[in-house]
């Protein structure tokens, strides 16, 4: 087997492994959004920072734990599974903080930008700490 060959075997693996992290990273954001009151993608057209560092930092915040699911997975029903516990662990996280501010949406649909920074940070934490726990 030549090496060219010996990394072209890769090529079918790193397809479907590419492909569901894509389709898991489309449900969650269409979760995310669904779960929000706000229409991130107008705001964002709008102009509105906070909304686009909120909706950014949720976006990274499941790329992270999804990129350590695919890194750690034996195979890709098991990426898929801790694709999706890492997405419910995300969604969780929202809620979590939606009691503790329960005027955000109104708040990151006037722009408000430090409690937009505060639930980024935060999306991003709980998706390194999320990432570091999908080990084996």
């Amino acid at each position: 087997m030549t090496l060219l060959t010996a990394t072209l075997a890769g090529l079918i693996p790193f397809l479907l492994y590419f492909a569901t992290a894509l389709i898991l990273l489309m449900l969650f954001m269409a979760l995310y959004m669904r779960m929000t009151p706000n229409d991130e993608v107008a705001l964002i057209k709008e102009n509105n920072a906070a909304a686009s560092v909120v909706l950014s930092a949720a976006f990274i915040g499941f790329s992270l734990p999804l990129a350590s699911a695919a890194a750690n997975s034996i195979n890709l029903i098991d990426f898929l599974i801790w694709g999706v516990i890492a997405g419910i662990a995300q969604l969780a996280v929202y809620q979590v903080f939606k009691r503790f501010y329960p005027l955000i949406s109104e708040r990151i649909s006037r722009g408000e930008i430090a409690v937009s920074i505060k639930l980024a940070g935060i999306s991003v934490t709980v998706g390194l700490l999320n990432a570091a726990c999908i080990t084996y």
